[in-house]
């Protein structure tokens, strides 16, 4: 992952997927309730937090940065 400043605070965390070593997820909490968006790497599930989503809109933007179909998401908790 690549932090890049967008403002004074404000940090975006790019990442590099790669579909072949790497798998898109979404990550609940069990007890908040709480959704974060990352990839799992097939190789050792270690789990890669990318960014919290609140929202439908939220998911499918991130669907539309890393060219994901929404259907392939999984849901881990």
């Amino acid at each position: 992952m690549t932090p890049v400043r967008k403002g004074l605070f404000r940090w975006k965390r790019t990442f590099a997927y790669d579909k072949a070593t790497q798998e898109p997820v979404i990550h609940k909490s069990i007890c908040t309730g709480e959704a974060t968006v990352g990839f799992v790497d097939k190789a050792t599930g270690k789990y890669s937090d990318l960014r919290k989503v609140t929202d439908e809109a939220d998911i499918m933007r991130f669907c539309r940065e890393y060219g994901i179909d929404r259907d392939t998401l999984k849901t881990i908790y």
